[in-house]
């Protein structure tokens, strides 16, 4: 126990010593190698890969700095990302990793997230003596022939010793019987070769038996050693020695050849007879891996496959084989299979760094992915083609050892595509190829590149004069192709032609929508139409905005009646006086009715009509120029004093109209006038006298109805109370005819009759006239115009109050 604790110690001492031998430097070729001895502790240091790589220890979170390993891989060391060390995740065994190989070197790469670059990593894991020489298990057998000759020599079996160089088994010795001796010859691959060499001649009567130690020591420090038991036998004469029919056998076979299949087969010969030339066949300087993996017949000398041959594992074994008889005489001879690859393994892609979005105003050269494409099978077979089979805006650039950098080649655009299914195309180039794919989805996201765009250059709209406030007389929208926020419109009034205060209280426009609403009230006669621009804005970063031109036309409506210039309304309240002498003839010009039209367009087209004269057929008007002319002579029957109405009426739909009164004197001249005037007594007012005799029909029609309504309920108290004394007395009526009472229902019949014919307010708001006592025009409303040309055309007479209006309704 003191002894193990004593290897140990020694051994943790070499392991220390390693370390302080430790070194780094950087190859030509970029990479970043370093060298530790084997045996290390878990967490052990490695490297500074921070300090080498050029890096700030105190800001390694900024650059994510990891480890990049093949899929499979086991992962031997782990990277520190506080300090930047490179540290052993586990123990290494050197023997266990890289086996009889004279350099053991792992090779990996680090990723630089923040700089998207890889570097090579190599770290060569050298020998240390943790491994004694060791024999075979069991005690060996060495049978000689009694009548071997001295100087004979016989093959001791050959120590094993994992570890490489100087660590491994420098020396042999021998100890327990001075008839043999020991000599180590050195083989070619540096391995030594022990034989057993007779120094003294053998007697088996004398002693058939030798029980020989065999002692093999490395060079390592602390020295180590193994033994093993070795018994000599002594046997009976036997004069010819087994003998292979080649020193060599060569064969090939193909990797993933299956379980039982015969390699070929070694043959030997033996000259003696019999039991003496029997042979056995068996395997010598065979390592357990080939054990595990090829069978040697015993008898007959046939090699078969017993295990799964990986030429990824193994491409070359190599063993001996000894053919023996029973009198211990042997030869040997050397075994060599070679293993050809298969195009048995795909080719392997991985994801070493991957993005799934960028955005479409990324330059040219941006790296979406960063791929690791290996493939286990060697030569042609092992050689890749790494593309991309569709025409797309992206390109594969081959970085370091079998990396590749997935970059965009072209402009992007979202507008024209959302997002693309990359797929990465792998092949090797064996017979017949293997190949893997790989499908890299990746999304473009949306920059503000786009500006709102208008159907039209310019737009035009028409709308009604009169319009209600805020109605809506227009409505316009844009367009955006980018996406969400960025193609979020929102409208406003950039450009006016008036001033921005006048125009913001007459228009308005919906933010979200472009609909464009009315204020205020538009008349035509004051605004005709309405220049301003448009502004779409998307809500982008920074925004961008398109400008639209906008002419809203106003259209006319009927809304102003004619107003009459000529004759004008005296301001002194008396009437314009026109002369027509009385020698004037037919088609004598008197005067001209001059009005104007607010409204444009047809509701300015003016007609002139004559409703009311003095004299009817005296004089007449024309249509569309207002003058006013005779028709015959005059005659002296005629009145010297003439009342002319005359309407005025647009052509509008519904029509608006007024009227005036135009008095026209029969004279020759002022003084005339006056002598004229003087003579004619003052008539009565026509209007009076009409109101009169409504006021007094009005009184005898209500007498006349209270009178019956006196005398009809006279009747029903007296026909009640002869039905009362009837019943009482037995009074009997059965002569008078029911008719002759009239009854409730009677009354409500008169009552509607008399409605129908007459019908009396004083409290009308639509179906007025409105005259001045003084007969001067005034104004009319449409529905008023309507209702007098229909009167006078009719031949009712009218008059109308002033101060109390009273209309009369005639059915």
């Amino acid at each position: 126990m003191g002894e193990t604790q004593k290897l140990w110690s020694c051994k943790e001492k070499g392991l220390f010593q390693y370390l302080i031998l430790l070194f780094v430097w950087k190859a030509v070729s970029g990479q970043i190698h370093y060298s530790i001895p084997e045996e290390m502790h878990k967490g052990s240091f490695v490297g500074n890969i921070a300090e080498d790589l050029g890096m700030d220890g105190k800001h390694l979170s900024d650059h994510d700095l990891r480890i990049v390993t093949r899929t499979g891989m086991v992962q031997y060391f782990t990277l520190n990302i506080n300090n930047g060390h490179l540290q052993t995740s586990e123990r290494l065994d050197r023997e266990a990793i890289c086996g009889e190989a004279e350099k053991c070197i792992l090779k990996f790469q680090v990723m630089v997230e923040s700089k998207r670059k890889l570097y090579g990593i190599e770290v060569e894991i050298t020998d240390i003596n943790d491994n004694a020489p060791h024999f075979p298990p069991g005690e060996q057998e060495v049978k000689i022939n009694e009548i071997s000759p001295q100087g004979s020599r016989f093959p001791l079996p050959e120590a094993q010793d994992q570890d490489l160089g100087i660590n491994s088994v420098q020396s042999y010795q021998l100890t327990g019987s001075s008839h043999f001796s020991l000599d180590v010859k050195k083989g070619e691959n540096g391995a030594r070769r022990v034989e057993l060499v007779l120094e003294k001649v053998l007697d088996r009567e004398e002693q058939s038996v030798y029980d020989l130690t065999l002692t093999a020591t490395d060079g390592g420090d602390p020295v180590r050693t193994g033994t093993t038991q070795i018994q000599v036998i002594v046997l009976d004469a036997n004069d010819n020695a087994p003998v292979f029919s080649q020193p060599l056998y060569a064969f090939t076979i193909e990797e993933n050849i299956s379980k039982g299949s015969t390699i070929g087969r070694v043959r030997a010969a033996d000259l003696d007879e019999g039991i003496n030339g029997e042979l056995r066949y068996s395997f010598k300087k065979a390592t357990k891996k080939d054990s595990q993996m090829f069978f040697l017949n015993a008898t007959t000398g046939i090699i078969t496959v017993i295990g799964d041959v990986d030429f990824e594992i193994s491409p070359f074994y190599e063993f001996e084989v000894q053919a023996e008889d029973y009198a211990g005489l042997f030869d040997r001879a050397k075994v060599e299979i070679t293993v050809t690859d298969l195009n048995d393994n795909a080719p392997e892609l991985t994801v070493t760094f991957l993005t799934n979005s960028i955005n479409e105003n990324s330059p040219t050269g941006t790296v979406i992915a960063i791929l690791n494409v290996e493939d286990q099978d060697s030569g042609i077979n092992g050689e890749v083609t790494c593309l991309i089979p569709q025409i797309l805006p992206f390109q594969l650039k081959k970085s370091t050892d079998n990396f590749y950098s997935l970059v965009t080649v072209d402009a992007l655009d979202r507008e024209q595509r959302e997002s693309y299914n990359i797929t990465v195309s792998v092949t090797d180039h064996g017979t017949p190829s293997l190949s893997m794919d790989m499908v890299i989805a990746l999304h473009i996201l949306d920059t503000n590149d786009n500006p709102p765009h208008f159907s039209k250059s310019v737009y035009t709209s028409y709308f009604m004069e009169n319009n209600q406030r805020g109605a809506s007389v227009f409505s316009l929208t844009a367009s955006d192709p980018d996406w969400e926020e960025n193609s979020r419109i929102t409208y406003s009034i950039s450009k006016r032609d008036i001033s921005d205060s006048s125009l913001s209280s007459c228009l308005s426009i919906n933010s979200e929508t472009g609909t464009i609403y009315a204020l205020r009230l538009f008349d035509y006669e004051e605004f005709q139409e309405i220049h301003f621009q448009v502004k779409a804005q998307d809500g982008g970063s920074p925004p961008l905005s398109s400008n639209v031109s906008v002419t809203l036309f106003i259209l006319d409506q009927n809304d102003n009646a004619p107003e009459i210039l000529y004759p004008s309304t005296p301001t002194d309240g008396s009437t314009g006086i026109e002369l027509a002498p009385h020698s004037s003839e037919p088609g004598y010009l008197v005067t001209k009715v001059v009005a104007v039209d607010a409204d444009s367009g047809q509701n300015a087209w003016l007609s002139y009509q004559l409703l009311k004269a003095t004299e009817p057929g005296l004089f007449t008007i024309g249509l569309h120029t207002g003058e006013i002319r005779t028709t015959r002579p005059f005659l002296d029957k005629d009145a010297l004093k003439q009342s002319l109405v005359v309407l005025v009426k647009d052509n509008g739909q519904p029509p608006l109209s007024a009227s005036v009164t135009v008095t026209v004197v029969l004279a020759n001249s002022i003084p005339d006038i006056l002598t004229d005037l003087s003579s004619i007594s003052a008539p009565a007012d026509p209007q009076s006298d009409l109101t009169f005799y409504l006021v007094v029909a009005v009184a005898f029609v209500s007498c006349l109805f209270f009178t019956f309504l006196l005398v009809l309920l006279a009747l029903r108290l007296y026909r009640w109370r002869n039905s009362q004394l009837c019943d009482s007395g037995s009074v009997n009526f059965s002569g008078v005819p029911v008719s002759q009472f009239v009854g409730i229902d009677g009354v409500q019949a008169f009552l509607r009759s008399y409605c129908q014919e007459v019908s009396l307010t004083t409290d009308s708001r639509k179906s007025q006239f409105n005259m001045s006592k003084a007969n001067y025009a005034n104004t009319l409303t449409n529905q008023l115009t309507g209702e007098v040309k229909d009167s006078i055309l009719a031949g009712e007479d009218f008059n109308l109050n002033r101060e109390d209006q009273i209309i009369l309704q005639v059915s």
